[in-house]
Formats: structure tokens, sequence, C-alpha cells
């Protein structure tokens, strides 16, 4: 009976992996209001979320929570993302959140999330397409609303700062529906005008919703493509759009863009004024430097003698014509001394005495040859005489001259011995003149050594 009884921690097991199995409850997006916030010390955030007839538990760790650009608080309505599991300690089905968003903008920031990854991966962000603010503009262009504080900030501050700039206002829509395209169509007029060195483009401080024209997707492509360096500065210092990120340089505010935009009058006042000092000095040491030089001049040999000057180089000419004489008499005598060289080696080298030579050492060449061949000759005769002489006493025609005859056996074989044939056999024996055949009567055995 026992055996049928579970313990709580294998229910509340069996529980949590049954919710933990549950596609349904893996990915949960809830819409709700906090309550019972707290902050752990740890970082994790313990909250409630609540409708008006049901509340859940619910917990957000630190390493999700990080990532959170505002701060939650008790009655706050959020968005939220997460999954349904059991803490088995309590044995409790909790929340756990993974992305919480401020309820009411919550569609408009995944909008600006969206659509900043888009355009972050086509490089409208990169800094390689961020063009270069001109540092003394004299046509600035201001796209904001005419009716502003933002214009005026603008106006004030440029005309503050650098009073000979020209501005010129193109008035726009900074917020509706059709803000997006007032803005568009005035950046594509303003650079077709080609009257401008740089653009400042902006709207004074709002909520997301009035700031939002500056995060439609044909703002950014016009910033983008934009010919005319553009300085965004759209609402306060915490404000972020697209606009932001994809214009050639950020301004915190609309008086910064001003400042960005053009340079002090004082500055350059100042500036000037250092350049001018050291211009001066650089024109007095030069004046002192070429004064010296003048008096150098003047207090020289030549101005104060120039006769004996004339004289001294009138004698310093002679020994130089002299010796440029000497020395085009000296290098005319090597030229002359190695054109006669050449002129020996040319007729040493000349093709006809090069013939004359190589027909005599033909002809010589041809001699050698010749009494090589007749010794050769002579040799090869008298190497063959001998070689006759020895088959000539070698022939048995020249035995035979000498009165010895040849017997062959019927078959043609030489008798050298009494074995070779019986009594009774037919034989023929050669002689000088002439063929006998003959009969062997008898056969005799005698020892001739």
């Amino acid at each position: 009976m026992t055996n049928k009884y579970l313990t709580v921690t294998a229910l509340t097991k069996y529980i949590k992996r049954k919710l933990d199995m549950d596609p349904h409850l893996r990915d949960i997006w809830l819409k709700g209001e906090i309550s019972n916030f707290k902050l752990h010390s740890r970082g994790h955030m313990y909250l409630t979320i609540k409708d008006d007839q049901a509340r859940i538990n619910a917990v957000m760790f630190a390493g999700n929570n990080r990532f959170l650009k505002f701060k939650p608080e008790d009655g706050m309505k959020v968005l939220i993302r997460g999954e349904i599991s059991v803490f088995e300690a309590t044995g409790q089905y909790q929340l756990y959140i993974q992305q919480m968003e401020p309820d009411g903008i919550g569609s408009l920031y995944l909008a600006f999330e969206q659509l900043k990854d888009k355009l972050r991966k086509q490089g409208y962000f990169d800094e390689q397409y961020k063009k270069q603010i001109p540092d003394i503009p004299e046509h600035i262009a201001v796209i904001t609303s005419p009716t502003g504080a933002a214009v005026r900030d603008i106006i004030s501050t440029i005309k503050r700062r650098y009073p000979v700039a020209q501005v010129t206002v193109l008035p726009v829509l900074v917020q509706g529906v059709n803000a997006a395209t007032s803005i568009t169509r005035a950046l594509k007029k303003a650079n077709e005008l080609g009257l401008f060195d740089v653009i400042i483009l902006g709207r004074g401080g709002g909520s997301i919703e009035e700031l939002w024209s500056f995060n439609e997707e044909i703002v950014a492509e016009a910033i983008f493509h934009s010919k005319i360096p553009i300085i965004s500065a759209v609402g306060h210092e915490t404000d972020v759009t697209i606009s932001d990120y994809v214009a050639d340089l950020r301004a915190p505010t609309p008086t910064g863009a001003a400042e960005l935009a053009v340079p002090s009058q004082f500055e350059l006042i100042d500036r000037v004024s250092k350049m001018k000092q050291s211009l001066n000095s650089l024109i007095g040491m030069t004046l002192k430097y070429h004064r010296g030089k003048l008096e150098q001049m003047v207090n020289s040999y030549a101005f104060r003698y120039p006769e004996q000057l004339i004289r001294q180089k009138e004698q310093q000419l002679d020994k130089n014509k002299e010796r440029m004489e000497r020395s085009f008499q000296h290098e005319f005598n090597k030229k002359t001394d190695r054109l006669s060289n050449y002129k020996t080696r040319l007729i040493t080298q000349h093709p006809k005495r090069r013939f004359e030579q190589a027909t005599k050492a033909l002809n010589q060449l041809m001699k050698q040859n010749n009494q090589i061949m007749t010794q050769y000759v002579e040799k090869q005769s008298n190497q063959l005489t001998r070689q006759l002489d020895k088959l000539t006493l070698l022939n048995p025609l020249e035995i035979m001259k000498r009165g010895f005859a040849i017997p062959y056996t019927s078959i043609g074989e030489i008798i050298r011995t009494t074995t070779q044939v019986n009594a009774r056999d037919q034989i023929s024996i050669n002689l000088r003149d002439g063929i006998l055949d003959c009969e062997v009567l008898e056969i005799k055995e005698t020892n001739n050594g």
C-alpha cells in the first residue's frame, strides 16, 4: 500500500517536467502590470505580473535584465516575453522573463530595432561612408520646423559663433503621418540646389511617437544618399533615432549641432591674431637675414675694389684658358693614340687577313692529312702482304706443288689416319694437276713418331 504514495519532491518534479515539455509554455508573450517589484543585491528582479482577475510570480535574472532601457516600477504596464516553469523549492509555477518593454511603445520599439538591424547589415552606419564636415562652411541648410524652438536655437547659435555664414531654413513637418515624406523631400531639394556646404537636420525633444518620423526608412535612405554632409540633431541628448546613426555626425541637441557646424568667431580671431604674430615674426627674421646679406655684399671686396677684382679675374681667366688648352691637347693626343690602336687592331683583325691565315692553316692541315693517309695506306698494305704470305704458306695447293697429295674418303673427308679406311674402300687422291680414284688394297701401320 505504501508504494502508491508519492513524495512531494517526486510530484513536484513530475509537474515541472510536464510544464517544461509543453511547447506552448516555452515561449510566452504576456501583457500585464508590475507589482511587488524587488531588485535583489545580485541583480535579479523579482516581481508579480497581474491584471484585473489574476496574477503570476515572475523573475528576471541579471543576465537578461542588464539589457533593459528602462527601470521597472510598481504599477508600470509592460510587455513580456518568457517561459513558464516550476520553482521546486516552493512548488509554485512562475514566469521566467527573457525580454520586457514598457507597454504603449513596444511595437514602435520593436520596429525601431528591426529597422536599425536591417540598415546596419546594409552598411548604412559604417564609418567609411561618413562625409567630412567642412571646417568653415559658407552656406548652411537647416531642415526643421520653422515654428519650433530648435530653429531659433540653431540660427541664434550660428549668428553668435560665426555671423558671416549664410543660413537657409527649409521648413518641414517634424511629426505626424506626413513628416517623413516632408523631410525626405527637403533633403533631396537641398542636394538638387547645390548651394549648401552642410545640412543640419533636427527638431526639439519629445516622446518616441513624436520623434518617429526620424526613424522612418525613407528618411534614413535620403540621409545616406545625400552628397552634402548632414549633422543630425534630433531631441535631447538621451534621444536616439535612426537618423542619428545614418547621419555623418550626431549632435546631442540642436544648439550642439550649430556649434559643430560652424567655428567660433572668437576662436578664429584668436587664431588669426596668433598667425599674424607668427607671420610678423617670420617677416622680421627674413628681413633681418636679407639685410645682413645685403650689408655683407656692400662691404665685400668686389664692391670696394672692382678694378682690382676685374684684373684678378682676367688673370684667372688666362690661367683657366691655358689649363683648358692643355687639357684639350692632352685629351686630343689620348684620343689619337686610341684611334691608332683601333686601326692597328682593325688591320690585324681584317677579314681578308683572317681568310688568308685560315687558308694557310687549311692547306697545312690537308698536307698533314695526306701524309697521315699515305703512311696509313703503306702500313695497311705491308700488313696485307704479310697476311697473304701466311695464307700462301698454308694453302694446300701450294703444298701439292711441292709433290704432296691430299687423300679423301668416299664421303669427302680428309684421311688423316689408317683407322678412317678399310681394305677395298674407294678413296680419292687430289694432286696438283688432277684427282686419282683408288681402291685400298692393304693397310700397313707404321710408327712415324
